[in-house]
């Protein structure tokens, strides 16, 4: 039985790691610089994206899914007043 619960007790904490470790970026910026988000959809799609899901994460950023100009499939984050490329998976 001690075997069996130190196997679970590792499976909850392997659970709770890859969790923290899918977080994406935090962007500290005032929500009255952020750039309006039809405005962003309107720059992204004239760039070739296709938005699929379209967010704002719990760290305040902008993030995408969907596929890029190229056709291959993209989850983006994106400072929101810039429109930069924080992280891209």
């Amino acid at each position: 039985m001690t075997m069996l619960r130190s196997l679970s007790l590792l499976a909850v904490l392997a659970a709770f790691a890859s969790t923290a470790a899918v977080a994406g970026p935090t962007c500290k910026v005032p929500k009255e610089t952020w750039m309006k988000e039809a405005d962003f959809r309107a720059k992204l799609e004239a760039e070739g994206y296709k938005i699929k899901n379209f967010k704002v994460t719990k760290g305040e950023c902008y993030e995408i899914y969907g596929f890029d100009k190229a056709g291959k499939k993209v989850e983006i984050y994106f400072d929101p007043a810039t429109a930069a490329v924080l992280e891209s998976k």
